[in-house]
């Protein structure tokens, strides 16, 4: 995946519950807390929303949903 983010959010979503997995990390995809097509994604104790499922992520929302589940662009390829 390049540095640009253009990543969609489903895919996100899968990649961040592989890592889980691997990491033996919990990971809760949890569709009751959001708003429209806003859903928050655990990953351990931490959070991000994601946005529309079919849609790309833009390189800042990209980044900053790693960020705020405590991962680098590095753990997420």
């Amino acid at each position: 995946m390049p540095d640009t983010g253009m990543v969609k959010g489903s895919e996100f979503v899968r990649k961040i519950q592989k890592l889980g997995r691997k990491r033996d990390v919990a990971v809760r995809w949890v569709a009751e807390r959001g708003t429209g097509s806003h859903r928050t994604l655990y990953y351990g104790s931490r959070h991000t929303v994601v946005q529309h499922l079919a849609r790309e992520l833009k390189k800042g929302t990209f980044h900053g949903m790693l960020e705020q589940l405590g991962l680098s662009l590095k753990d997420f390829r």
